[in-house]
């Protein structure tokens, strides 16, 4: 089963947000894919919780360039919740795109999704979702903020 693990964080159940202590995931690996649909990529994110018979087997696998698009859309949507109070209903419904991130030749635009029937409504209750969540971010964004500055002295 680790044949191609190369990094492993062990007890993930300890720290999995408000399910620590009490989450079915167990591990978080990088190494070569596992998954028949991610064999083009070179490196995969795994996620590793236990079945009901208590084994360890893989939940999810992203490829390597899809936790970082994860990350850049999760992180620009937080700058964009910082301001959004601006707006009568938390975006303007008549510009809803936040950014366009050039990657990889394209874009990975950044929207607010007013396709969304309930958008007015969904809004808000995420808006004061991520605001209730931000002990929770907020130690991750300072963490990740520091190793990415480390990583610009390489």
């Amino acid at each position: 089963m680790n044949e191609k693990i190369v990094m492993v964080s062990n007890g993930y159940d300890r720290i999995d947000g408000r399910n620590a202590y009490q989450s079915d995931i167990r591990r978080l690996t990088l190494g070569a894919p596992m998954l028949e649909e991610n064999k083009k990529m070179q490196i995969a994110a795994q996620i590793w919780k236990l079945d009901k018979d208590g084994e360890l087997i893989l939940a999810e696998e992203l490829p390597i360039h899809q936790v970082f698009d994860l990350i850049i859309f999760l992180s620009r949507t937080l700058l964009y919740f910082k301001e959004a109070y601006r707006f009568p209903f938390l975006y303007d419904p008549e510009k809803p795109t936040v950014e366009r991130i050039g990657v990889q030749g394209g874009v990975l635009p950044v929207e607010v999704c007013v396709d969304n029937q309930n958008i007015n409504e969904d809004i808000k209750v995420f808006a004061q979702s991520l605001n209730d969540l931000g002990e929770l971010i907020g130690e991750r964004q300072r963490t990740l903020n520091r190793i990415l500055k480390e990583l610009e002295h390489y």
